[in-house]
Order: C-alpha cells, then sequence, then structure tokens
C-alpha cells in the first residue's frame, strides 16, 4: 500500500498532462505481454508488423514485465501539460550519464548495459514513428475527454469526487491517497508540489506511481472508456460535413477508423490512386489528416480535429 498525504497547497496543485513517451513505455508492457493485451490486440496485431525488421532492443530491454520499477531517465514526468514527443526526446538527449548508470544500477532486473541517451532517444524515435503516431490522434482524443471529465468532478466535488472513480486501486480517504501497490509499502508526502495525474491508455488495467524525492509525484492511470479505444467505429459522415467536404472527401475520413496508405484507400473506395493522394494532400492541408512514414509506406490518419468533426 502507498499512501500519498496532501497538504491543501499539494490539492492546489494538483493537476494534468498528457505523456507521449510515457505511451511508448506503457506500449512496450503491451507488446510483451505484461499490460492491457486483451484490450490492445488490434493495436498490437498492427504494431507487431510495423515494428518488424527494426531493431529496438535498446528500448525494451529497459522496459522489463514485472520488474520493480521503470528507470526515470527513460520517461521522466512531463514538464508542461501537453508535450509533444520532441519536448520529451529532448530531455531525455541531455540525461547525464552518471545519472543513466546510477539508475539501472539500482534494478537488478535490468542486466543490459547502460545506454548512450541520444541514442536511446533515436530509437524512441523511430519506435513511435512506426508503431504509436499514426494512433495518436485516436489516442489523444481520449485522454482530451477523460481530462475534461476529470476537470469537472474536482471543481465540483473536489479530490474526493476526483479520485472516487479513477480506479480500483485508489481510494480518498482523510485528505490521504491510498493506492494499492504491489511491491511497495510507505507513506509519503508531496512536498508541496502536488500530484501530477497523466491519464494513459496503455497503462491499463494498473496505475503507476512517481513519488521518491528528486521527481515530481506523479501518477499515471488509464483513462475512462480506453476498453472501446480500438473497437470499429467507422463513421457515416453526416450531411452537413458532405455539403462543406464533398461526398469523397469526407468518406476518405470516414474510411480512417485506422491509419492506412493511399492503396488501401484507392482498393476501398473505388477511386484511382492519384485521385486518392489529391483528396488526402487537400485534407492534410486543412488539417485534418496526418501522414507518417513507416518503411516503404505512408499511413495517413484522422486528426483530432476530424475525429471532433466526424462526432457532430
Amino acid at each position: 500500500m502507498l499512501e500519498l498525504s496532501f497538504t491543501a497547497a499539494d490539492v492546489a496543485y494538483t493537476r494534468f498532462a498528457f505523456s507521449p513517451l510515457w505511451e511508448v513505455v506503457a506500449s512496450v508492457l503491451v507488446l510483451k505481454g505484461e499490460l492491457g493485451h486483451d484490450i490492445h490486440t488490434r493495436w498490437t496485431a498492427q504494431a507487431a508488423g510495423r515494428l518488424d525488421g527494426f531493431d529496438w532492443h535498446l528500448l525494451g530491454d529497459l522496459v522489463v514485465p514485472r520488474a520493480r520499477v521503470i528507470p526515470g531517465f527513460v520517461c521522466p514526468p512531463p514538464t508542461s501539460p501537453l508535450p509533444d514527443l520532441d519536448a520529451e526526446l529532448a530531455t531525455l538527449r541531455v540525461t547525464p550519464r552518471d545519472q543513466i548508470v546510477g539508475e539501472l544500477a539500482a534494478i537488478p532486473a535490468i542486466t543490459t548495459e547502460p545506454p548512450d541517451a541520444a541514442a536511446l532517444a533515436d530509437v524512441i524515435r523511430e519506435y513511435w514513428d512506426r508503431a504509436l503516431a499514426p494512433f495518436w490522434p485516436r489516442i489523444q482524443t481520449l485522454l482530451e475527454a477523460d481530462v475534461q471529465y476529470r476537470a469537472r468532478r474536482l471543481t465540483t466535488g473536489g479530490a474526493s469526487a476526483l479520485f472516487a472513480d479513477l480506479n480500483p486501486a485508489v481510494r480518498w480517504e482523510d485528505d490521504r491517497l491510498r493506492i494499492d501497490h504491489p511491491r511497495l509499502s510507505a507513506r509519503r508526502g508531496l512536498r508541496g508540489k502536488g500530484l501530477l495525474l497523466v491519464p494513459s491508455a496503455f497503462a491499463w488495467p494498473r496505475v503507476f506511481s512517481i513519488t521518491v524525492p528528486g521527481w515530481q509525484p506523479t501518477l499515471r492511470y488509464p483513462p475512462r472508456g480506453v476498453a472501446e479505444l480500438w473497437s470499429p467505429r467507422k463513421v457515416t459522415p453526416s450531411r452537413a460535413l458532405v455539403g462543406v467536404f464533398g461526398t469523397t472527401r469526407a468518406r476518405l475520413l470516414a474510411e480512417l477508423d485506422n491509419p492506412a496508405s493511399t492503396k488501401d484507400l484507392a482498393q476501398r473506395t473505388g477511386l484511382t490512386p492519384g485521385g486518392v493522394n489529391q483528396h488526402l494532400t487537400a485534407l492534410k492541408e486543412a488539417g485534418l489528416v496526418s501522414s507518417h512514414r513507416v518503411g516503404r509506406f505512408v499511413l495517413y490518419a484522422r486528426t483530432a480535429v476530424a475525429e471532433t468533426l466526424l462526432r457532430t
């Protein structure tokens, strides 16, 4: 059991943030079978294929299933509410060598040699581009919805309402947050820094905490609705959306329920690859589609803006 005590300042400084870098680490645990494999099977099937032929052992060797901790330098708490991966990797790249050596020496489950920080960051970037970037708008939409929900809970009911349905392992009692922790029994204060809450699609069903001195106290938890993240949800564009974008472009947006290549979309829609590419270029310029190179292919995905439009 981990028990965190809150002062008035800690409650005031409790806040939310996203962390693409943490999603990378948690997704590795999914691929290794420790986390959420049942609800992420659609993603793992696609990610495994896109990672085929890519040597990501520098990352994989540092994320060990059933280890008591994950090295802090691999995924430190984000320092801004909405960091992009490049910002988080910039922090990783300048990690002092002695910090990396010291952290790994304290984790017996990790037997690999301390990696070069810049080389590790390069591997993480390639892993992200192949396995996560095409899906990030979909994941980010889920995370944003959870933050909006929990911010309302905090505003209307305080800390007790915020934590009441966050996770079965978490409960708020007498100005303390109690977390069922399989490998830790401790009582700790937040040192006036508050608690950083980071919703994480790939953390399910667990929560992950950082409470040791030197780091921002952080709780990573699965967001509401994560079980439906990969459920098929192809949508029919509204008449209003068709009226604005035209039938073909609206249909292409609807077809991008999962990232797809120009060839895939041409086969599904009956359009020529050149025609599909022309429409995708226009949608990309409008901020509705993003593109991600994976090996020899370019995959297209809906952006968060497009996800919002298709839900209206």
